[in-house]
């Protein structure tokens, strides 16, 4: 492979991976996943000991049994008989989900709104200042023209 051939792959493979998108797109994962170790001590440590004050302190252990008698074997977690519904994991998987949607509105999606819209808002005025001085510059040469013609017809006459 001649010289200028891997110099070449090596521009292209830096230009690929310092595009923004790319970039944004390594971080948003590495945080999505220290964000998930964060919101699972919250629903393990927070939210399953408030619904264990009700219940069981995990709530994995809640399960309905659809056809009876359920019967699960201790050592496997296993059902033996019967078909279990464990619709306590939905229910701390919708709790998560919950919280890391809360989260991540709250923290960063609001808080960015907010930015941009004020960042809009600025850039809007600064347009409106610009065609308000671009107006006043207007008026002010047609007044310099229409001197200018009354004085050129002023001379005219005289």
């Amino acid at each position: 492979m001649s010289e200028t051939k891997k110099v070449s792959l090596l521009d292209g493979f830096k230009a690929f991976l310092m595009r923004g998108n790319v970039i944004d797109l390594a971080v948003a994962v590495v945080i999505g996943a220290a964000f998930t170790n964060i919101v699972n001590a919250i629903v393990k440590g927070i939210i399953n000991p408030l619904v264990g004050a009700f219940g069981t302190k995990d709530l994995e252990n809640y399960s309905s049994c659809l056809k009876a008698p359920c019967r699960v074997d201790p050592a496997t977690g296993e059902a033996t008989e019967g078909i279990r519904i464990l619709w306590g994991s939905v229910l701390s998987a919708t709790l998560s989900f919950l919280i890391t949607a809360a989260v991540v509105y709250f923290l960063m999606v609001l808080p960015m709104a907010k930015y941009l819209a004020r960042r809009a808002a600025a850039q809007a005025a600064k347009e409106g200042v610009q065609e308000t001085i671009e107006v006043s510059e207007l008026e002010v040469l047609k007044e310099i023209r229409d001197t200018l013609v009354a004085q050129r017809g002023g001379s005219h006459q005289a």
